[in-house]
């Protein structure tokens, strides 16, 4: 397939580095966060997640073996990241992108050893356990929803029972491929992981954004979310929908209508195979849209969605349908412990806590975006980029929270909204860029290394 990528446009020159927005998105992340740890405690409020909330998680400090690769290459990424990404050739950028994003998640995992990969996915609740126990998968999607009810027999564990069968055939040809251990999973879930910064990257310079995608990279590549982005299944999502998007983002900018119909073929089928990982994944149609606003072309529209309706019917076809199954899942979520989360806590401590996986640069990135945005007759074509992608992020995450079938644990349900609402970045100044990045990197290893978290 022949494309050509939009020209990119020029860097914005001579914009002042004094605007308080940052200071606001950063100062609101970090009494999201704040808040959020502190007002079950001083209130005595149960909010029915592990012993610190917002986080699954457990208060653990401790180091391990991967605490001293991990310091190294925070160290190494503050002094050298942002100019390395600024001024690394194209395809160097990409490949130290995955190569740096492994060595990342990696080393913040094996604070707890090679346990730190591979116990989280053996768990009962999660599906590898029940991927080793399928020996016909088509007999398993016909009894999928039957067993999605907690009150059934042999109700699935609760992972399975809240998403799609997709995810659980992702681990099923894991199996198959001889790598069913947790260990081997587990750095399959890592790997897969490790090219989302790629696929957003490839994406941002489609658009003719690639100056602005270099300022973004070090926060793409390295921060908090690593922590949940290799050992929980929701990165290995995140990954989908990111190449899913990119590979819009190609449809959109093609040169021949071949091209545009491959790529958007090749978008739609990630796409809605991402429909069939998470039941929260159709949200990704907001980004979808800001994409193809970008790039002003609606023709890949057809190809995508014949693609991605073919993915969901064919799981139809064989026994799962999704819009029978989803009204079964919410009534498994409210019969469960969601019941008894409180919405008035959740509202915004979900928020609290996507600050603690996104870390806290998360709000100035928002808050710059939200600036930018206010006039978009003043920005240029990679500014205008950079705004509606990150604005389409949050706006995701909003709806998400809002639906009440997100409450805790979006640390990992929401990985893959994470790197489109940390693009806003880009739009800082150099000093914020840097300062922010090592805050990032120490906010990282400060959270892996005093919490142990569930996923």
């Amino acid at each position: 397939m022949t494309t050509e990528p939009v020209p990119a446009s020029p860097t914005p020159a001579g914009r002042p580095g004094r605007s308080p927005a940052p200071w606001i998105g950063l100062g609101i992340a970090v009494a999201l966060v704040v808040l959020a740890i502190t007002i079950p405690v001083l209130f005595g409020q149960s909010v029915h997640v592990k012993s610190f909330p917002p986080l699954h998680a457990e208060w653990m400090p401790r180091l391990g073996p991967g605490t001293l690769p991990a310091l190294v290459l925070a160290v190494l990424a503050a002094v050298s990241g942002v100019d390395a990404a600024a001024r690394a050739p194209w395809r160097a950028l990409l490949a130290g992108s995955f190569v740096v994003g492994v060595a990342w998640l990696a080393s913040l995992a094996t604070v707890d050893g090679l346990d730190g990969i591979g116990v989280i996915l053996d768990t009962q609740y999660e599906y590898l356990d029940t991927a080793r126990a399928v020996t016909d998968f088509p007999a398993t999607l016909r009894e999928y929803v039957s067993r999605i009810p907690l009150d059934s027999d042999g109700n699935w564990p609760v992972h399975l029972a809240g998403h799609p069968p997709g995810a659980l055939l992702f681990f099923v040809v894991l199996v198959r491929l001889g790598l069913g251990d947790g260990l081997a999973a587990g750095l399959v879930v890592l790997l897969v992981a490790a090219t989302t910064p790629v696929a957003v990257l490839l994406l941002l310079r489609r658009l003719g954004a690639e100056q602005l995608a270099r300022r973004a990279a070090p926060f793409l590549v390295m921060g908090s979310a690593a922590i949940w982005m290799a050992v929980s299944a929701d990165g290995m999502f995140g990954a989908v929908a990111a190449w899913g998007l990119c590979a819009l983002a190609f449809s959109a900018t093609a040169a021949t209508w071949r091209a545009t119909a491959g790529w958007g073929i090749g978008a739609g089928l990630l796409l809605g195979y991402c429909v069939m990982l998470s039941y929260g994944l159709p949200l990704l149609g907001i980004l979808a849209i800001a994409v193809l606003l970008l790039a002003r072309n609606w023709r890949p529209l057809p190809w995508v969605v014949a693609a991605a309706v073919t993915v969901v019917l064919t799981f139809a076809v064989f026994g799962f349908v999704w819009w029978e199954a989803y009204p079964v899942l919410v009534e498994r979520y409210w019969d469960g412990v969601a019941s008894r989360r409180p919405f008035t806590y959740w509202a915004w401590g979900n928020l609290g806590a996507l600050a603690v996986s996104a870390g806290p640069m998360v709000g100035a990135a928002v808050a710059m975006a939200v600036q930018r945005g206010i006039r978009p007759g003043m920005l240029l074509t990679g500014e205008r980029v950079i705004v509606l992608i990150t604005l389409a992020g949050t706006l995701t995450v909003l709806v998400a929270d809002l639906s009440q079938m997100s409450k805790a644990e979006v640390e990992r349900i929401w990985l893959p909204f994470v790197p489109w609402m940390l693009l806003g970045t880009a739009l800082l100044s150099e000093r914020w860029r840097r300062i922010g990045f090592a805050g990032q990197l120490g906010f990282a290893l400060v959270v892996q290394h005093l919490l142990f978290t569930g996923w």
